[in-house]
């Protein structure tokens, strides 16, 4: 049996160092309100450009989680392309199984172009449309990851939930921005199925419609739609989790930061490995903590993924533990 399946779309990105003098970050009165700016109609200068096949965050969890001693497996569709070909051997070579990844054969490969100014990325993404379908044959596995996928993929929500209940599959739901927008009544299904949700701040004021800045309010209405745990990420403020009976906070660990692509897929990634090799929540949150540090050091959001071994020298260097709030 399969320890995780991952649903989700595949990208190739393409990632752009920006030069401190060609940019400006301009802020509103909220200092979480800004905006990237360049000059328009300029050309603008870039310091390199790095390629990644095989990124998106369904991609992301299959190797993070191959990576993390987890039998993985990917459930998407890739471009009739080259790209989409390099995509499957990268995951082969990661060791995730590629037994239900479509090809298709009238369009290429999503594609997305990463800014990376001073730290941060901003992400420019297009998806192909795709005709999306869940598998009727899709064998039982002991996870479920279902993340960000294209318009349309919301068709698969009924069949998806149905086997997630029919073989009694822990589900792990990170939504994508196109599910976000679908909206809380749409999603409800998907959260209530759930073992566990991940999002973060400004993602559950989205899906609960509460512009509230207080955490546990928001986490505890995430909670209510029915996941056994919620889980908010906020940044450099570090996670949050409930589940039920306790609040617990965890600060990050510091690190220093080249590029923050796929963080929140690295966190999400190693706190359902941590879950399936019998960690508690707690402990669950410092896997987390750990992987997404070490793909703050990096660009892009794969290289920085650990490994079983490379977690628990990582979690020896930060001694961290969450508290209860």
């Amino acid at each position: 049996m399969l320890d995780i399946i991952s649903v989700g779309d595949a990208t190739l990105d393409v990632f752009l160092q920006m030069n401190e003098d060609d940019a400006s970050v301009q802020c509103n009165l909220r200092k979480d309100d800004c905006q990237l700016c360049f000059t328009y109609a300029d050309k603008i200068p870039v310091e390199s450009v790095i390629k990644i096949p095989g990124a998106g965050n369904g991609s992301n969890n299959a190797i993070g989680s191959s990576r993390l001693s987890m039998k993985a497996s990917m459930l998407g569709i890739v471009g009739n392309d080259d790209v989409g070909t390099s995509i499957i051997n990268r995951w082969k070579k990661e060791g995730v199984a590629t037994n239900f990844v479509a090809i298709d054969k009238k369009r290429d490969t999503n594609y997305s172009t990463v800014l990376n100014y001073r730290g941060e990325r901003t992400i420019l993404v297009f998806h192909e449309h795709r005709n999306y379908q869940f598998p009727k044959n899709l064998p039982s596995a002991k996870w479920l990851y279902y993340t960000s996928l294209g318009k349309g993929s919301e068709k698969m929500h009924t069949a998806l939930v149905a086997y997630v209940k029919k073989n009694k599959v822990q589900l792990c739901f990170q939504p994508g921005t196109h599910q976000l927008r679908l909206g809380m009544k749409a999603l409800k299904p998907i959260i209530n199925a759930s073992r566990i949700t991940v999002v973060n701040k400004e993602e559950v004021e989205r899906i609960v419609g509460d512009s509230t800045k207080d955490i546990k309010t928001l986490i505890t209405r995430l909670k209510s739609l029915g996941c056994d745990i919620a889980v908010v990420t906020d940044g450099p403020r570090g996670s949050y989790t409930y589940d039920g009976k306790q609040f617990l906070r965890l600060g990050v660990f510091e690190v220093p930061v080249v590029e923050r692509t796929g963080c929140g897929d690295a966190y999400a990634t190693a706190f359902v490995a941590a879950l399936h090799h019998g960690k508690t929540v707690a402990e669950a949150m410092r896997w987390g903590t750990a992987n997404s540090a070490s793909v703050l050091g990096y660009v892009g959001p794969q290289e920085g993924l650990l490994t079983k071994s490379k977690m628990q020298k990582m979690l020896k260097r930060f001694p961290n533990k969450p508290e209860k709030i």
